[in-house]
């Protein structure tokens, strides 16, 4: 009886595993379609969630928030440039879930991610805001001046590159509204200003 209970138990375990799965991957689906994630980083996603799912993380918790997660991290790893606000936007979780659950992940899952280089932003960011390539190239000399005197360490890419191009259009008398900027970054207006207080202060010195 006790090992009827054991394999009765198991095989239970075992369903409700495959039925999670068959959510999370229906889901993991759906979101790279619609972002036509390449091949290789879905699967890098899938690999996430499962060992996510393996080490109980789950319990408790959204699917979908670890699948946004998941695939999130899976971006970063292939350096792939999604802004989490992207992912936000199509899943059923929300953005403040979606950025928690990521930094679960990470801790969790000891998962290391390459740092992104804030100056390969600003030429996208300054594309979507139409600005010339004279306030683009002001805003990268501003992130290289940073960079030299050991400010850009630990920030975030897009709040930083976002910082850059604002103070680069008041100085090339390009103006843009920080909400503006700010979107078409990909982050909030918030750590937009927070970085741009950050670089006038070590540019200042």
């Amino acid at each position: 009886m006790t090992r009827l209970r054991r394999f009765d138990n198991r095989t239970k375990l075992d369903e409700t595993w495959q039925r999670n799965l068959s959510v999370a991957m229906s889901e993991l689906d759906r979101m790279c379609t619609h972002l036509h994630i390449p091949k290789n980083v879905k699967e890098r996603a899938a690999l996430v969630y499962r060992k996510a799912l393996k080490k109980d993380l789950l319990r408790g918790r959204s699917i979908d928030g670890f699948v946004a997660a998941s695939l999130y991290a899976a971006c970063r790893q292939h350096k792939i440039p999604r802004p989490l606000k992207e992912l936000s936007e199509i899943s059923t979780r929300n953005h403040q879930e979606i950025a928690r659950t990521y930094r679960l992940l990470i801790k969790e899952l000891n998962m290391r991610m390459p740092v992104d280089d804030p100056m390969k932003f600003v030429p996208g960011i300054a594309s979507k805001l139409k600005l010339t390539q004279r306030t683009e190239r002001h805003a990268i000399d501003i992130l290289m001046e940073a960079k030299k005197r050991q400010g850009l360490t630990g920030k975030d890419p897009r709040g930083l590159a976002a910082a850059a191009l604002y103070k680069a259009c008041i100085e090339t008398h390009e103006k843009r509204k920080q909400k503006d900027i700010a979107e078409a970054a990909g982050t909030t207006e918030v750590t937009l200003r927070n970085r741009l207080r950050g670089i006038e202060s070590l540019l200042h010195d």
